[in-house]
């Protein structure tokens, strides 16, 4: 009975880094990283280490919007480039990366850094700096606080779990367990998972922490064994993800799982194969392999134009992203500056990019979507209909 109930879910800075130096400020030109002919984008993210899908799904869907908008003349006369840069989902290289593109004045913007520890630790050198940042790949609530030059496209980490645990909890189910990744990530969704059960008056059964590196898999597995709970909420990210849900799935049978948009990457999935069947995830943009709206059909046509048959969350998220980016550049005008591009970017109102609504406020902080809908994976790793 659980089981069917569960697949019928598809229908229904903290301030550590270091402030940039007056050097930095210097070199950070109105001109650094655009020419006649070219502006440069920048982006630090996980092409290796354990958010290496991810990075990748970026990579991908970010460039196949790239090439679609260079196809057509680029944006007021100019292409776009996109240098983008690995972290291995390291924060210490994050920031390093970051640093020197903002010390060589090689970026004009910035666009989806990945990784909530990651982008706690560059915010405020972005800030320091006045650089536009588009997009950050994470939904922590602790980081739209009232950044002046970020503007988020996707809904919140907090707005994902809060939905997660109302339907785990419309469904009858007391017994809500919470694995989380043992990082900054980790630790805001066990708040937010704890806030929200609290709202229902619950509280998690059982919280576990994994390591990033999940050198300690066994024990948190055995710690859910002896909790039993009916069902898991996965605050978890990354290549730990897949063997979570293999332990899981074989030393506590029946035990049903629910993930965010970021637990399980593109690979994760294919790695998973049939043992992903019948985890709920949230989406924060619609499902990519379904085009019944404009905006699939378009990323679609874009990714095959790249040679990219597989379509994802994360490469459709990141073809969002970078379309977001251009809008605001398309109105920034002609002669751009940071300054216009950032008042070009507030500016925008109910942009609708074919089925996905893209709106800022106006003020600080800037978050353009509040879309989140649920799935469930099948055994191809597709959501099933």
């Amino acid at each position: 009975m659980q089981r069917r109930q569960f697949v019928s879910l598809a229908s229904g800075a903290a301030a550590a880094a270091v402030a940039a130096p007056v050097f930095l400020r210097n070199a950070l030109a109105q001109e650094a990283g655009i020419t006649g002919k070219t502006l440069t984008i920048g982006c630090s993210a996980a092409l290796t280490g354990p958010l290496a899908g991810l990075g990748q799904d970026v990579k991908h869907g970010a460039e196949a919007a790239l090439a679609h908008i260079n196809g057509r003349g680029g944006v007021n006369g100019r292409t776009l480039q996109l240098n983008m840069v690995d972290d291995a989902y390291v924060p210490q290289r994050t920031t390093d990366n970051i640093k020197q593109m903002l010390s060589q004045g090689s970026a004009f913007a910035l666009l989806s850094c990945v990784g909530t520890p990651n982008n706690t630790a560059i915010l405020p050198l972005i800030e320091e700096a006045g650089v536009p940042y588009v997009a950050p790949i994470t939904g922590a609530s602790s980081l739209r606080k009232g950044a002046r030059n970020v503007f988020h496209v996707r809904a919140s980490y907090t707005d994902e779990v809060h939905r997660l645990v109302q339907r785990l909890a419309g469904m009858g189910l007391k017994g809500i367990g919470v694995v989380y990744l043992d990082n900054g990530y980790g630790r805001e969704m066990l708040e937010d998972a704890t806030r929200s059960l609290a709202e229902l008056s619950l509280k998690p059964s059982v919280q576990a922490a994994l390591a990033t590196d999940g050198k300690n898999l066994a024990e948190v597995l055995a710690k859910v064994s002896d909790a039993r709970p009916s069902a898991v909420l996965l605050a978890t990210a990354g290549t730990v993800s897949v063997d979570l849900v293999r332990g899981l799935k074989k030393n506590v049978p029946g035990v049903l799982m629910a993930g965010l948009s970021v637990t399980l990457t593109s690979d994760g999935l294919r790695q998973l194969g049939e043992a992903g069947s019948g985890i709920a995830v949230t989406m924060i943009v619609p499902d990519p392999n379904r085009a019944k709206t404009q905006l699939v059909r378009d990323y679609q046509t874009a990714m095959r134009a790249r040679g990219q048959q597989d379509f994802t969350q994360g490469s459709l998220e990141a073809y969002v992203n970078m379309r977001v980016l251009a809008e605001g550049l398309e109105r920034a005008g002609a002669d751009p500056t940071r300054a216009k591009l950032r008042t070009a970017l507030a500016g925008i109102r109910n942009w609708d990019l074919g089925g996905f609504v893209v709106d800022y406020s106006g003020q600080a902080p800037y978050v353009g979507s509040r879309f989140i809908d649920l799935g469930v994976l099948g055994g191809s790793g597709r959501f099933l209909g």
